[in-house]
Formats: C-alpha cells, structure tokens, sequence
C-alpha cells in the first residue's frame, strides 16, 4: 500500500539529499525558527520538514498543487490528522518490539518474529480502516480520497479474516507438514511445507477413527542428534514460507513508516498555522506558475521568521513586482530590507514544498534552484580575505546554478572598495540574467544600483526602505529610484548623541 500523501505517484523519500548549498539556505534564511515552530523539539519532525523545504527547490507545479490540496483539508481536520499520526507513532513501537528474530538465520525464528510483528499490526490496520471509514466524507483533495479509498479496499474485513486464519495456522499446533523427495545419494530434497489438512472432525472423533496406513518414528528422550536433525529438517520445510512472511512484514511495517513521515509534514504546518494564529498574522496558499514564468505579487508578505523570534506581529510589505526578473533593493541601514529579502526566499522555499505561505495574497514563478549570497562576518578560520571568500561562495554558486533559478544577494561584494565592488556586482548580476536567472539584489553600492537604474535594464524592479523625514524607519519597502546615502548618520546619532560625555 502506498501513501501518496506529498506526491501523486511515488513515496516521499526522507533520505534524500539536500541541495549543495542547504547549508547556507538554512544559515542565510533563518530557517531553523521556522522549522522549530513547526516541529518543536521533535527531531523526526524537524528532519521531516527540513527535507520538505530543502528538496523543494527543484519541484513541478503538480506536486506544489497535489501538496497544497491535501495541506488544506488538513487544516480544516486537524485533530483528525493528528490522530492518524499519533496511531502511525503506535504501530511502529508495536512493530519494534515484535521485531525481535527478523533477519536472524534460524528460520523458525525469522517466522515466529514476522508472525507477532503482523499479529500486533493488525489491530491497528483495523483502527486505520474504521477511522477512514468514518472521516472520509470530511476531505475532498485527491490524495486524501486515494489513501480512504485504499485503506477501505485492501484492509477489509475478509481480509483481515484471512490473515488471521493464515497466521493461525502457521502456528502448527499440530506439528509441521512437510513433504521431499529422496534425491542423490539418499538425501532429502525438494522440501514443501504442505498445509495440515483439515477434516472437519472434532478432538475426540479424530481420537477414536481409523487411521490412514503411515510409518512414524518417535525420538528418544535424551537423542540430541536427532532432536537437532529433526528440526533442521523443520527449518528447511518453512524456510521459503519464513523469507515470505519476513518480507511481508516489512511491507506492513513499512506502509506506517510511510504513513508517519506523510503525516508529519502536515503536523509541522498544523502546528505552524496554529502558532501564526496567535500572533493574528494571514496565511494563504499561493498562486502558483510555471518556472518559465515570471511573476511576483504579493499582499502583506512579512518575514515569519523575525515574527515567530519576536512573538508579535510584523511590518509586512504589499508590492507587485509584475514579471520583475531583477529586483534591486537600497535604501536606509535597519530599514528592513534584509528582512524583505528573508521573507521572499521562506516565502519561495514555503510555496514549493507545498505549504501555506505568510502573506495575505502571494504570486509567484516556481523557481529550479535557489540560492543565497550574504556577507559574512569575519571568521578567524579563513584562510583568505573577505572578499576572495565571497568570489569563492559566488563561484560555487555559478557551478550549480541553472536557468530559471532564483539568486537572493545580501550585501554582497561589500568587502571591497564601492568602484571595485559595484562592477563585480553588475557583471555577475548581468551574466545571470542572460542565462535566465532570476535575481532579488540588497546593496548599498550606489554605483552598482544607480548604475543598472540609468542603463534601464529590461523587467527590472526598482525599491526603497522607506525613511521619513525625521529619519523613522517605518520597514516598509516600495518602489522608488536607488539613494546615494544609507542614512548611517542616522544610527550615529540614535546611539551616541543621547549619552552624555564623561567630564
């Protein structure tokens, strides 16, 4: 059986790989508090949604379209959802502790194990079944219906009888019946464990009726080496019928493997639309286009990260952007503009994985890669200057970056003087866009911002931290051409003027 949960037509793989540059997205994107609110202290629900956002930057908008559909009538079940979650949770701690001989060589052993291991699942297959049952009518998306639907067919009540009644009779109660041949030599082979034939009579007819003619021979009591003959023979009748149910138990097991790590994602966004909820912060499932396409709209977009560190609401941004593919950012220093950069990168990497996103209304491109260049402090462990380290980051960008891909540059090329730094900045950001790559710029390089504005570049975007007179940030971003000042004196004076000089 399958899940088909997060996608329509394979598993949902929780070993898959990170994109080469995880790292810094994780690091740059503070995405650590928004998958600490989705899943608390749970570390399988940590890697869960890690996994989910992070494989997400290469994905189709039919899995985007599948995931939101059944993201939504989770959160119109929550409890349902957690329900399931917690029974996925139970079968699997059920399923270890029964899991004691599977994979030994005795095959006995390996059959008794597989057999408690499906004799305590079944159970909760039944409690699986009985709650699709009743709940089915409450969701509509597709891989919700599919995985009622499937659990309806193939756990049925005659099938759940005829497991029963199979492991019932690979109990042997009445001894093991196996039929071989004599083959080279005199030695047995060909073993079949054979079904005990079943007469229908009761203990005490069988006790008392004639018995079909049969040779039989009884081991002595203290006949150790034919007590172990005996039972190698035992072994080789059951052995294709252990490797079997051995492998059928870990289908079953598997299935609530598959089950949990489904449902988890669907928790983390349960629990991260709750938390939102409290802060009275907007959520909406994003209008999503093809990768070829250029869209970014959006309606009170806000950085959920700062909002969940600082539990209260946040300044949030409205813009349309049309199909913007460069989109430079200047402005006032703390103006907010590393904040709006965060929330489009989230808010992307949110989109894709098949989640809600934090905005009233959102728009936007799938994008086949993403990919974050943000200063970095000083580090004692460089074994080069600042800004050779930022060509190195920027150059193993280039090696992976492909068309159609977003580009999120913070400050970058800042380690240097501005006539240096801004034509590395131009050139790079022009070579990108010529391959097709989508860019979001923050400088304070006039020369770099002011130099793209008067050499109108086509589909570009122009936007300002908006300052107001008396030098209040309001942390709004809107359009406006790129500022020679970033208003430093600003901060100088907040800081040091208010405090009195030593006499």
């Amino acid at each position: 059986m399958k899940v088909h949960l997060m996608y329509e037509n394979r598993d949902f793989d929780l070993d898959a790989p990170f994109p080469l540059n995880g790292r810094e997205l994780i690091d740059d994107l503070e995405l650590d508090t928004l998958v600490q609110a989705m899943a608390g202290e749970d570390e399988y629900l940590q890697k869960v949604e890690r996994t989910a956002l992070l494989a997400s930057v290469k994905t189709d908008i039919e899995t985007v379209a599948h995931r939101q559909a059944a993201l939504r009538d989770s959160l119109e079940n929550k409890e349902v959802v957690r329900q399931l979650y917690q029974l996925s949770i139970e079968a699997l701690e059920l399923k270890q502790k029964g899991y004691w001989g599977i994979g030994l060589h005795y095959p006995l052993a390996n059959l008794h194990s597989s057999m408690e291991v499906i004799n305590v699942l079944i159970p909760k297959f039944e409690e699986l079944r009985d709650t699709a049952n009743r709940v089915a009518p409450q969701f509509n998306s597709p891989g919700w219906k599919r995985l009622f639907a499937t659990l309806s067919e193939e756990l049925g009540e005659a099938y759940i009888e005829q497991l029963r009644s199979h492991l019932k009779t690979l109990r042997f109660r009445h001894g093991i019946l196996v039929s071989a041949h004599l083959g080279q030599g005199n030695r047995g082979s060909d073993y079949v464990l054979r079904t005990p034939s079943d007469d229908g009579l009761n203990w005490l007819t069988r006790l008392f009726s004639r018995k079909p003619p049969s040779y039989s021979y009884t081991l002595p009591p203290r006949d150790e080496n034919g007590a172990r003959a005996l039972s190698e023979l035992g072994d080789r009748g059951i052995n294709l019928v252990a490797n079997a149910l051995a492998q059928s138990a870990e289908h079953v097991a598997s299935f609530f493997t598959l089950l949990r790590a489904e449902l988890a994602f669907h928790v983390c966004g349960i629990n991260l639309s709750e938390s939102l909820a409290r802060l009275e912060e907007p959520i909406v499932f994003p209008d999503v286009l093809q990768s070829g396409q250029r869209r970014s709209s959006f309606e009170e977009l806000y950085d959920v990260c700062l909002a969940l560190k600082m539990r209260k609401k946040v300044v949030a941004n409205t813009l349309d952007l049309e199909d913007s593919r460069l989109v430079i950012v200047t402005g006032a220093n703390q103006g907010g503009k590393s904040s709006f950069l965060r929330s489009i990168g989230v808010a992307q990497l949110m989109m894709q994985s098949g989640l809600f996103v934090c905005a009233k209304a959102f728009s936007a491109n799938l994008c086949e890669g993403l990919y974050t260049h943000y200063k970095r402090e000083e580090d004692a462990g460089m074994e080069s200057g600042k800004f050779d380290e930022e060509l190195k980051r920027m150059s193993s960008i280039v090696d992976q970056v492909s068309v159609n891909a977003l580009v999120l540059f913070n400050e970058s090329f800042a380690a240097t003087n501005e006539r240096e730094g801004s034509e590395v900045a131009r050139t790079i950001t022009e070579a990108l866009l010529e391959c097709g790559v989508k860019v979001f710029f923050v400088t304070h390089q006039y020369a770099f911002a002011h130099g793209l504005y008067a050499q109108p570049v086509d589909r570009a975007a122009y936007l300002l931290a908006e300052r107001l007179e008396d030098g209040t940030r309001t942390f709004h971003v809107k359009p406006g051409e790129p500022q020679q000042t970033s208003y430093g004196a600003d901060l100088y004076k907040e800081i040091f003027e208010p405090a009195a000089l030593p006499v």
